[in-house]
């Protein structure tokens, strides 16, 4: 079995966490703090936390033997997650006795057993803690147990916070709640506050029996749309009671979502439009002046500018293509089915798509005995572009851009490595946001709308894949994609 837990270095260590905390660091840098300490004191070889959302989970950080599981998409139906889900809180689970890519790719990394547990908030599970042990022998004991039970109830502490939590999103996803309802008198105290208004508002009854209404009331038999302090949005409706004179009924529902929904439309109009705007203006300039100035013009000139107005048009396609996969909203559809494939041949293929100058600076060093991929082929040129253009952009002039490749027993892997600003660890999942970027406002040292990092995640979903970024030793920023082993 495992060691047993050193305590007194595990609690030693556990005050600088708090410390740390306490001094202003937040989300995944401590996160990852967290998570090599309970690795230590609980004697595994690897630890992933998964975080999940309304639709699905991720694993957004992973330490030792488990790293290579950083960024893999968490599927809440499968009969693996549904069983971390349910039953008791911590397991004791041999991943060679369940079924399912996950369990299948960890156990062809060696890992034997998993101990897991759930990370609750309010009644809800906002995400799972997973320690890995290699050997049959490494059975976890009762104070493992307890151990890692005490880490899901640090994390869940930070996510009430939500100082940098979650990854994703703006904060635990409460579903299907149904409408929160207060019935206030003639001064706007409240009288009532049912078990959905404190689900939505986070606000006890307690907290607001007999206090003012904590948010505006709209003109009865109206509606209002009201941005809570944390960001929320609720709409209000507002109508006379029954059966009373100086009552007034007021019901309200979380419409976050809707509003998110509403300002990506608005800021994929903006964005559309400049991103658009430049090379179409170049396009017409080069064009006009070739229509005007045709004659006057030497041939070389002549040249230069269909030259510049093909480079410009090819630039606009792939442009438009991005932008309408970025609008589709109906998640990863089904493309070609994923088949075995050359994945070095494809790279290669893909390498002599790029421009000549990101060519220049790419420096291949790929194997020639690399196994097959299971995934599609001709996604692969799309991949390899955006990753490399990526760190062309956030790299200084004449250094390397690395593209490396190996495999394990379960997974090829291919790596676009980059000595640039690097990616700071809070940002290595916001930066699949689809719009996010690192900068804003009108002086951003980096152009682009904020798509490439989105439809490379998407793509590679797609192929049963997954991609993530971290910081690279020594400065820079690692790209790196997951696709299943033929």
């Amino acid at each position: 079995m495992p060691a047993r837990p050193d305590y007194a270095t595990f609690i030693a260590r556990h005050a600088e966490v708090v410390e740390r905390i306490n001094s202003g660091e937040a989300g995944l840098p401590i996160l990852g703090v967290l998570l090599r300490l309970a690795q230590e004191a609980l004697s595994s070889a690897g630890m992933t936390f998964a975080e999940y959302g309304p639709s699905g989970g991720r694993i957004v950080a992973a330490t030792g033997e488990a790293e290579w599981a950083l960024g893999r998409p968490v599927d809440k139906e499968s009969p693996t997650t549904k069983r971390l889900l349910t039953g008791l809180r911590t397991q004791v689970i041999s991943l060679d006795r369940i079924s399912g890519k996950f369990p299948d790719q960890a156990t062809g990394h060696g890992l034997h057993t998993m101990l897991v547990t759930r990370v609750i908030l309010g009644g809800l599970v906002i995400g799972s803690l997973q320690a890995f042990y290699r050997e049959v022998e490494d059975l976890p004991t009762i104070e493992h147990h307890t151990l890692i039970e005490f880490v899901a109830i640090n994390l869940a502490h930070m996510y009430g916070h939500q100082a940098g939590l979650p990854v994703h999103g703006d904060g635990p996803v409460v579903a299907a709640l149904a409408d929160g309802l207060a019935i206030i008198d003639y001064d706007r105290k409240v009288r009532l506050w049912n078990p959905a208004a404190e689900a939505v508002t986070g606000l006890s009854t307690a907290d607001v029996l007999n206090a003012t209404l904590p948010f505006p009331i709209p003109v009865l038999g109206q509606t209002l749309d009201h941005r809570l302090a944390d960001g929320r949005w609720l709409k209000i409706t507002a109508g006379e009671l029954t059966g009373t004179v100086d009552s007034v009924v007021v019901t309200f529902r979380d419409i976050s979502d809707q509003h998110r929904r509403e300002g990506d439309r608005d800021l994929f109009v903006a964005l559309t439009s400049h991103e658009l705007r430049t090379p179409v203006t170049v396009i017409k300039g080069y064009a006009d002046t070739l229509n005007s100035h045709w004659d006057e013009l030497p041939e070389y000139e002549r040249r230069h500018a269909t030259d510049v107005i093909g480079q410009r048009a090819g630039e606009l396609a792939k442009l438009v293509d991005r932008l309408l996969s970025a609008a589709d909203q109906s998640g990863p559809t089904a493309g070609s089915p994923p088949t075995p494939f050359d994945l070095v041949e494809s790279l290669r293929v893909a390498e002599r798509d790029l421009p000549t100058a990101l060519r220049r600076r790419l420096l291949v060093r790929l194997p020639v005995d690399l196994p097959k991929a299971i995934g599609d082929r001709s996604t692969i040129t799309t991949i390899l572009t955006e990753l490399v253009t990526n760190a062309d952009k956030y790299s200084i002039d004449g250094t390397a851009i690395e593209l490396t490749a190996q495999s394990d027993e379960r997974t090829v892997v291919f790596r676009v490595s980059d000595r640039g600003i690097g990616v700071r660890p809070e940002h290595v999942e916001r930066a699949f946001d689809r719009f996010w970027q690192a900068e804003s406002g009108d002086r951003r040292r980096y152009p682009g709308a904020g798509l490439g990092l989105y439809l490379v995640r998407r793509v590679i979903e797609r192929q049963n894949g997954w991609v993530s970024l971290r910081p690279r030793d020594g400065g820079g920023t690692v790209a790196e994609v997951r696709l299943p082993r033929g």
